[in-house]
């Protein structure tokens, strides 16, 4: 037969230890914002593809060899770049590869994408 002091105990302490145990964590995560213990942001720009009418909206995006969506979405969208310098690669079947070298610093970047049909 279990005492009832040790029921009223287990009932009133594990409440308790939970919200001590939040407290430690909630302590914990803005002692390591305070003193730069988290990720450092990265500074970028907004990058901001415009495609023509003509440029077929599936052909791929690719920014430093990493393919990034179809233009017609990263048109809609934008893409943000880290500072530096980032090759931008346009490229979809039938067509000449659009290819641009850019340096990403403090300013926003818009590029028009005129992709030329490979002749018969």
């Amino acid at each position: 037969m279990k005492a009832p002091g040790r029921v009223r105990f287990v009932t009133y302490f594990t409440p308790t230890l939970a919200i001590v145990a939040a407290l430690m964590l909630c302590a914990v995560i803005a002692l390591s914002l305070v003193t730069g213990c988290g990720p450092a942001p990265t500074p970028s720009v907004s990058l901001k593809l415009i495609r023509p009418a003509a440029a077929p909206r599936d052909a791929s995006v690719k920014i430093d060899e990493e393919y990034v969506g179809p233009l017609g979405v990263v048109a809609a969208r934008g893409v943000r770049l880290p500072i530096g310098e980032h090759r931008i690669t346009v490229e979809k079947e039938g067509y000449f590869p659009w290819d641009r070298l850019v340096v990403s610093d403090r300013d926003d970047i818009k590029l028009d994408v005129e992709l030329v049909p490979i002749p018969d």
